[in-house]
C-alpha cells in the first residue's frame, strides 16, 4: 500500500493492475478548462480526470447564502459517488498526479484520507518524473466499472472559520498559510483584493516542499525544515487561497513523519470574505 508518494518507475510496474486507480488532476486556476483539454492531450494510461471545480469543490455558498471559499469541501456523498464513477473501491489503491509539483495531487491526497481510504499516493515529481523515464501518455480513456468505496472514518481533520476565530484569542493552535510569501504580506492585489493573513500565522510556502526537479525534498531535510515553522503538528492548522495547497503541506507533514495536523478548507478566500474578521499584514 502506498499512503504518502510514490514513484514514477513504482507506478510503472501497477500501471496496468485492475484494482489501481490512476487520477489526472491537473488544473490551472486562472483557466478552468486547461486542466481537461490536457487530459485529452495526453494522459497516463488508464488515467481519469478529477475536476477541481466541480467534483474536488462543493457549492461555494451554504444554505443561508454565507461564502464558504473558492474551493469548499463537497458533500461527503457526492465525493464517494465520483469515486464510483471512478472505479474506486475500499480496497483499490489510488495514485494522483498533476503537472505543477502535486499542488492539486495533494488536495484528492487528502479527500481521499478524508473519506477514511487509506491506500492514496501521490506521484513524486508528477507527469514530468513519468515522461524523464520514458514511459508513454495517452489519449484513450477506459471505460471503468464502476466502484463500490463507501465512507470510513476519516483520517483527517478539519477546522472551521469560528474555531480559527476563537483560536485567535487564546492561541492554542497553529496556523500555517501555505500561500506565497507576497501573498501572505497582503502584497498581491491581483489574487487577493483583501490582502494579508489570519492574525498569529506563519507562512510556509508549498513549493518549498519540493525540490528544483520538483520532487518532493527528503523526508529528513522536510522534517528539519518543517519543524522550524510546525513545533507540534497535532496542534497545526493548515491554511492557503483556498484549502487546495495546505495539504501538499499536509502530505509534506506527513512524509516528514509528523502527522495530525488539520485542514481549515474555506482558508483565506472564505477569511477575508467577511469583514469582521481580522487581517494582519506584513511578515
Amino acid at each position: 500500500m502506498y499512503t504518502t508518494l510514490i514513484a514514477a518507475e513504482q507506478l510503472a510496474r501497477h500501471i496496468d493492475d485492475a484494482n489501481w486507480v490512476i487520477v489526472d488532476c491537473r488544473h490551472d486556476l486562472m483557466n478552468l478548462s486547461a486542466g481537461r483539454a490536457a487530459y485529452a492531450a495526453g494522459h497516463l494510461p488508464h488515467a481519469v480526470f478529477a475536476d477541481m471545480e466541480t467534483e474536488l469543490s462543493g457549492a461555494k455558498r451554504d444554505a443561508g447564502g454565507a461564502f464558504r471559499g473558492r474551493h469548499p469541501l463537497p458533500e461527503v456523498d457526492a465525493f464517494i459517488e465520483t469515486l464510483r464513477s471512478w472505479g474506486v473501491n475500499d480496497d483499490t489503491q489510488v495514485v494522483a498526479y498533476d503537472a505543477h509539483g502535486g499542488m492539486f495531487a495533494a488536495r484528492l491526497w487528502w479527500m481521499l484520507r478524508w473519506v477514511g481510504h487509506e491506500a492514496v499516493a501521490v506521484l513524486d515529481g508528477g507527469l514530468a518524473a513519468w515522461q524523464a523515464q520514458g514511459l508513454a501518455l495517452t489519449n484513450a480513456v477506459d471505460a471503468k466499472p464502476r466502484g463500490t468505496i463507501q465512507a470510513h472514518r476519516a483520517l483527517v481533520s478539519t477546522v472551521s472559520a469560528p474555531e480559527v476565530l476563537a483560536n485567535i484569542g487564546r492561541g492554542e493552535r497553529l496556523v500555517v498559510d501555505a500561500r506565497s510569501p507576497d501573498r501572505f504580506r497582503g502584497e498581491n492585489e491581483t489574487i487577493d483584493p483583501v490582502g494579508g493573513h489570519i492574525p498569529g500565522a506563519r507562512n510556509r510556502f508549498f513549493k518549498d516542499n519540493l525540490q528544483a526537479d520538483g520532487h518532493f525534498k527528503a523526508p529528513a531535510q522536510l522534517k528539519t525544515e518543517l519543524a522550524t515553522v510546525v513545533d507540534d503538528a497535532a496542534r497545526a492548522i493548515m491554511q492557503c487561497g483556498s484549502g487546495v495547497t495546505a495539504c501538499h503541506n499536509l502530505l509534506a507533514l506527513e512524509v516528514a513523519g509528523m502527522p495530525g495536523a488539520a485542514l481549515y478548507p474555506g482558508s483565506w478566500s472564505e477569511w477575508c470574505a467577511d469583514p469582521s474578521r481580522p487581517v494582519a499584514t506584513g511578515a
